[in-house]
């Protein structure tokens, strides 16, 4: 079973519904003793069955044998003690936070937040920027010096000083040495939510004051504001380029060449197929997804592709920093509508920084749904230890002696103690610096404190208050395990058993087969008379430079050529062609004709190790899985209960 087929059956699905399931828990298996219940199989079985495209493991049989699998895999793991890596708790961490987003919602907010993404989706921004990189955990000393510093660079650009100059001399964004901090158009969600409200709120021309974001403080300079483009549908040829600077300039020469093929009324689609080196949209004729202004790499390609008209629908050929490229135009799809684009706006609200406003809105039903309790004795010991030396910066936790070890807030049943608030203090009081006199500002932050621990709480509980969130975190969790499992025991061995490998291919060479091949020069043309022409020449021994220079001396380029050796199969080589070197007949197809000089036909064979390695890795990797998994089935102990399986089968099957 393919790593892939095993991550699509058993890795969590990107919507959070979830099925209703029976309430009532059986075990349907133990591994070790360790049980397993029906309830989870038929959840997983019942949410991605649908998904499962080989119709073998929709068979119930076949399904928990592959469920099985899965759970030895991560039994396996957390043996190996992988739970307990760092990078892995790190990201299982990095998910679940991202995923609580979605249950910390409110509805006025969220509509307030969709409108305005809406409003500001009607223009692009042009803008450049200077970064003044700062933790968002900072201490406030070092947060108050990227501060001050980016308030020192704005007064020099409000009093003359070039914004690039500047950008290329203190931003500590590493782009900014070539780009003078320049961002180029985007719109709404392509930034995140505070660079974005700095650059809308900005005046065209001006400066604005530092914006916080995570990433540190910005100087964000609007140089132009313009009406949203919407989206565009094109297709393109592209010849890439390369370090080769011949090549380079045998691909300029040629991009001008296959335009000229196309102004005299050749296809586009076949030419794309023929010769474009984007790999992923040349096979379709060129035809790339629908895209808006900025989501490419590339400003100069966006540009010519967004000047096109129906009018004016082909592009002349031009050069970016990829490559060079002719465009033709397919459609312009123009913005859409309030009601048309509310949902994915609401989806986009809810996984940006946006979220954090909703979260503020949820804090307040925090506060009603939980029993919150403040030990008074205690706030008032504290408050105590604070004088107005606080607002001098230098104030620590660590200089309050006295342990506050004594409960101070409780929310449920947690509690929290004085030294906890203090250490938050520490933590945030930059926040509150300017707030007199001091006992306001020890309730300001008390406030904080109890808003945070509140949602600490909250999170903590989420798979408790919501059985979705647990199965989805549960699913979640036992998928990088298994990843991190996959890497270390299957394709890391594949990768450096370079013996295995190589056994493997000797046991397996008959798998590893060309198809015949030919070594050869196809010539093309939409005309007959000069596709003759070409053929005689082929038959004189001409080579493909010199058949050209004698074919396309006119205003007109009448033939083109390609040469290789092509497996039999390829687009790349004419239909029906004979088994004899020398010159073929003239064929047509579509509105081509085609002739060819066939230097050597190479037979169907073997393919040498060199030439099938990537794929014999890959096959290896397989091959070591399958068996893995019979060494787990003898490692571990697994008992199946036959009578709770029939009723589970009764079940999903009604």
């Amino acid at each position: 079973m393919k790593l892939k087929q095993l991550f699509l059956g058993f890795m969590i699905a990107s919507t959070l519904s979830s099925q209703a399931q029976n309430n009532s828990q059986k075990v349907l298996f133990t591994i070790d003793n360790k049980p397993y219940y029906t309830d989870e199989f038929k959840r997983v079985y019942n949410k991605n069955i649908d998904l499962v495209k080989d119709e073998s493991q929709k068979d119930l049989n076949q399904y928990l044998n592959l469920y099985i699998g899965y759970k030895l895999k991560i039994n396996k793991a957390e043996v190996l003690g992988l739970q307990n890596n760092p990078k892995y708790l790190n990201e299982l961490n990095s998910y679940r936070t991202q995923l609580a987003k979605n249950y910390l919602t409110d509805t006025k907010v969220t509509n307030e937040l969709v409108q305005e993404a809406y409003e500001r989706s009607l223009k692009e921004i042009n803008a450049s920027h200077i970064l003044f990189l700062v933790d968002e955990n900072a201490l406030p000393a070092d947060t108050l010096k990227a501060y001050n510093k980016a308030i020192s660079i704005r007064k020099r650009i409000l009093n003359g000083e070039d914004f690039g100059t500047l950008a290329v001399q203190y931003s500590e964004d590493t782009s900014a040495k070539e780009n003078k901090g320049y961002l180029g158009y985007f719109s709404t969600f392509r930034m995140v939510y505070p660079f974005e409200s700095g650059a809308y709120n900005t005046p065209v021309g001006q400066v604005s004051p530092p914006i916080r974001t995570r990433f540190g403080y910005h100087l964000i300079k609007v140089n132009n504001i313009r009406g949203n483009r919407g989206s565009i549908s094109i297709s393109h040829i592209m010849l890439l380029k390369s370090d080769n600077q011949e090549t380079n300039a045998k691909n300029k020469n040629r991009i001008h060449e296959l335009y000229q093929k196309i102004q005299q009324g050749e296809s586009f689609e076949e030419i794309a197929k023929q010769f474009s080196e984007d790999k992923s949209s040349g096979p379709s004729g060129g035809r790339m997804g629908t895209f808006s202004s900025g989501e490419l790499n590339s400003e100069e390609f966006e540009d010519v592709a967004f000047s096109l008209t129906p009018e004016n629908a082909l592009s002349k050929p031009f050069e970016s920093s990829f490559g060079w490229h002719i465009v033709k135009l397919n459609k312009r799809i123009p913005m859409k509508s309030f009601e048309e684009m509310e949902a994915d706006l609401k989806s986009k609200v809810s996984r940006d920084e946006r979220s954090r406003l909703i979260q503020s809105s949820v804090t307040e039903r925090l506060r009603k749904n939980y029993k919150i309790s403040t030990d008074k004795k205690a706030y008032a010991s504290l408050a105590k230890v604070f004088t107005n030396s606080f607002y001098d910066g230098t104030w620590t936790s660590e200089s309050v002696k006295a342990p506050f070890s004594e409960v101070l807030l409780t929310v449920n049943e947690t509690k929290f103690s004085g030294r906890d608030f203090l250490e938050f203090i520490q933590k945030n009081q930059n926040k509150a610096i300017e707030i007199k006199p001091i006992s306001n500002m020890l309730a300001v932050l008390y406030e904080q404190f109890t808003d945070q621990q509140l949602n600490v709480y909250y999170n903590a509980n989420l798979e408790k208050e919501y059985p979705e969130f647990n199965h989805i975190m549960s699913e979640y969790r036992d998928g990088l395990l298994l990843f991190d499992l996959m890497e270390k025991e299957i394709w890391e061995k594949a990768k450096t058993d370079t013996l295995g490998v190589q056994a493997f291919y000797n046991k397996n060479a008959n798998q590893y087969q060309w198809n015949k091949r030919y070594d050869i020069l196809v010539v093309s043309s939409t005309k007959e008379a000069f596709i003759k022409k070409a053929q005689k020449l082929l038959k004189k021994g001409k080579t493909a430079a010199q058949i050209k220079e004698a074919l396309n001396s006119g205003k007109e380029l009448e033939v083109i050529e390609k040469e290789g050796i092509f497996e039999v199969g390829s687009t790349l080589l004419p239909k029906n062609l004979q088994d004899k070197k020398g010159v073929t007949s003239i064929v047509k197809e579509g509105d081509y004709f085609y002739v060819s000089r066939i230097k050597d036909i190479l037979p169907a064979g073997p393919k040498t190790f060199q030439e099938c390695e990537s794929k014999v890795i890959n096959d290896y990797q397989q091959y070591l899985e399958e068996n893995w998994v019979s060494e787990l089935k003898k490692e571990f102990t697994i008992q199946v209960n036959s009578d709770v399986f029939e009723q589970v089968k009764t079940e999903i099957k009604s």
